[in-house]
């Protein structure tokens, strides 16, 4: 039988109280992350060397690509399983797990060989010179040939342990390796230390990754009485409903992944042309703007097994209610942040580097990143719900709105128009029209819904009259 303090949580608790029961520890867990990522770049930064710097931002595209992993098989799997829940269908959700765990592993696998066997092409794609080689590929060999499972494993096991409600042992497994590789970061960076740079920050990343690993195995282990969870050999299956769920909704999340790996390996190219400085003052910037975007992404990651559930079992009312409050919550909290990013852009820049000409750039590139923030919530949470109710096709539509029909292109037009400066807009541009069909597409699903249970209720009363 499942859980019953699972079936409290997604069917009885009051609507505020289970939002935040899911949705802060995924926040918290989401902070840390953006932490632990503006850790390495201002432990790379109190050297002082825009080249290790730049490093750190070249490789990104390459880390961000681990995502595409991470919705394939993380996204997809969570979402089946919070709706298999739903359905009280408790072996599709054992079935579910170990086909998204061993595909991870799997394909984590073959991502590190690949780099490995491309690594001279890979630089030279991700915008990497004579200057920034070196301090690229030293990174890229501890974060991506050597760690790229572990990368994409505890990122997995972290949206299944969460797809039954277990949002807190999720983010404490995440921000347990977050925080030590804070803790390593100076150590194995700075000269007091080990003096590797941006390597050091890389091996740093890797060993916090593969800590993360060990908790989940070791949760998933002591829960295995009580937990829906399942990584047993045994348990996986191809079985076609196991796969075209998981797919239909990993995919094209993955697919969005790529696409966002490909804006910023365009926005990073265009960026290096202007020189080390102008790379790091972009890297820095993007990070800053992370904060306020993991928040609204940690949001919407965490009401999905919510959705799902609700959606699953039918109560379309109390799944309303959580996207109505989510939006209450988050919009005017974003539109405030992006108020104090505008005009505190100079002092965050410095924050990371004392540098005049990075402060100048970093200031404008800011200012320019913070305009797109309230946008992205609407944008994140309509892609959330269609990920939640196992709508792919309309996931994966969004995400080529947003970058091929809108950003990329705006990235090649705005950087013609206001050269470098106009790199900064692209995103803002994009996520202005994305957040007006998030509305459309969510008013149209919930008024769909309205439809059925109208219906519903009217075949209800038809039945009892007919008694």
């Amino acid at each position: 039988m499942m859980d019953n303090q699972k079936t409290v949580l997604f069917e009885q608790t009051p609507v505020p109280k289970a939002v935040m029961q899911l949705a802060v520890p995924t926040i918290l867990s989401s902070l840390v992350m953006v932490i632990y990522n503006l850790a390495d770049t201002y432990f790379v930064g109190m050297m002082n060397d825009p080249v290790q710097n730049a490093a750190v931002t070249l490789a990104a595209p390459v880390l961000l690509a681990f995502n595409a992993v991470n919705n394939l098989f993380g996204v997809g799997s969570s979402s089946m399983m919070s709706r298999a829940l739903g359905r009280k269908d408790y072996e599709a959700v054992r079935h579910s797990s170990a086909f998204g765990f061993y595909c991870s592993l799997f394909c984590g696998i073959i991502f590190s060989l690949l780099c490995t066997m491309f690594q001279g092409p890979l630089l030279g794609l991700l915008g990497a010179d004579s200057n920034t080689v070196a301090a690229t590929a030293g990174y890229l060999k501890w974060t991506v040939l050597f760690g790229a499972a572990p990368a994409i494993l505890n990122v997995v096991m972290a949206y299944m342990v969460r797809s039954e409600g277990a949002s807190l042992h999720a983010s404490v497994g995440t921000m347990s390796g977050c925080l030590l590789n804070i803790i390593l970061d100076p150590i194995f960076i700075l000269p007091w230390g080990l003096n590797m740079g941006a390597a050091g920050a890389g091996l740093a990343t890797f060993l916090s990754n593969c800590v993360a690993c060990i908790y989940f195995f070791v949760l998933l282990y002591v829960r295995r009485k009580t937990t829906f969870v399942c990584i047993l050999p045994r348990k996986f299956s191809m079985q076609k409903a196991i796969v075209l769920g998981v797919c239909g909704v990993g995919v094209p999340a993955a697919i969005q992944n790529l696409l966002n790996v490909t804006g910023m390996t365009i926005l990073n190219n265009f960026t290096s042309a202007y020189g080390a400085q102008a790379v790091a003052a972009m890297g820095i910037t993007q990070k800053i703007n992370m904060v306020p975007l993991q928040i609204a992404i940690g949001f919407s990651q965490g009401i999905m097994p919510l959705i799902s559930y609700n959606y699953a079992s039918g109560n379309h009312k109390r799944m309303r209610e959580t996207v109505s409050f989510t939006i209450k919550t988050l919009l005017p909290f974003l539109v405030v942040v992006s108020l104090g990013y505008y005009f505190g852009a100079g002092v965050m820049t410095r924050a990371f580097m004392n540098n005049d000409a990075i402060v100048a750039y970093g200031t404008r590139f800011l200012r320019g990143f913070c305009l797109g923030l309230p946008f992205m919530c609407m944008d994140f949470l309509a892609v959330g719900v269609f990920q939640a109710i196992g709508m792919g096709g309309a996931a994966l539509s969004f995400a080529i709105l947003r970058k091929i029909v809108l950003e990329i292109p705006a990235l090649y037009l705005l950087n013609w128009l206001f050269p470098l400066y106009g790199l900064a807009y692209a995103q803002f541009t994009a996520e202005f029209v994305l957040a007006a069909a998030a509305v459309i597409m969510l008013a149209r699903i919930f008024g769909k819904m309205q439809k059925e249970d109208r219906k519903k209720q009217s075949a209800g009363q038809t039945g009892q009259n007919l008694l």
